[in-house]
């Protein structure tokens, strides 16, 4: 069975918080967002080695740490929700 996305044009947004998060947490991921200033300034300070940066690729990246992307990326969602409904 097929399923489809409620909101389909989430997956960038989603996909750029992800690549943020692994970036603040120094997880060498993600080359193609790495227009992200956060993985380039981990980058040039070395806290992510430039050249083990690996394109859209996760499989060297522990279940806890993928799970720590998750949890904060769960974490800063319910955040913006909790800001949006304070702020109405």
């Amino acid at each position: 069975m097929a399923r489809s996305k409620v909101v389909p044009e989430s997956k960038k947004a989603l996909d750029m918080l992800k690549y943020e998060i692994a970036a603040e947490l120094g997880l060498p991921v993600g080359k193609q967002m790495s227009l992200n200033a956060d993985t380039e300034f981990a980058t040039e300070l070395g806290a992510i080695h430039s050249s083990s940066v690996k394109e859209d690729y996760w499989g060297h990246i522990t279940s806890r740490d993928a799970g720590a992307v998750g949890g904060r990326i769960t974490q800063r969602l319910i955040q913006k929700a909790e800001e949006t409904l304070f702020s109405l």
